[in-house]
C-alpha cells in the first residue's frame, strides 16, 4: 500500500514518529487504531446516552419545568 501525505502531513508524522520514538509507519499504524478504538467510544456512549433518555424521559421533563 502506499501513503500519499502533503509535505504539511508528512512533517506531522514524521514530528509524531519522533516524540514517540517510534517509525513513521508505526505511528501511522497507532493512529488509525486509536480513530478506530474513539469511534467504537462514541458509539457506546451515543448508544448508552439514548437508552437514558428513553427510559428517563418523563424525569428528565419534569426536571425541565
Amino acid at each position: 500500500m502506499t501513503l500519499r501525505l502533503t509535505e504539511d502531513d508528512e512533517r506531522v508524522l514524521a514530528r509524531l514518529a519522533q516524540d514517540e520514538g517510534i517509525s513513521r509507519q508505526e505511528a501511522t499504524i497507532r493512529a488509525i487504531h486509536e480513530a478506530a478504538e474513539r469511534r467504537g467510544h462514541e458509539r457506546k456512549v451515543s448508544g448508552s446516552s439514548r437508552r437514558a433518555r428513553a427510559r428517563y424521559a418523563d424525569v428528565l421533563e419534569r426536571l425541565g419545568q
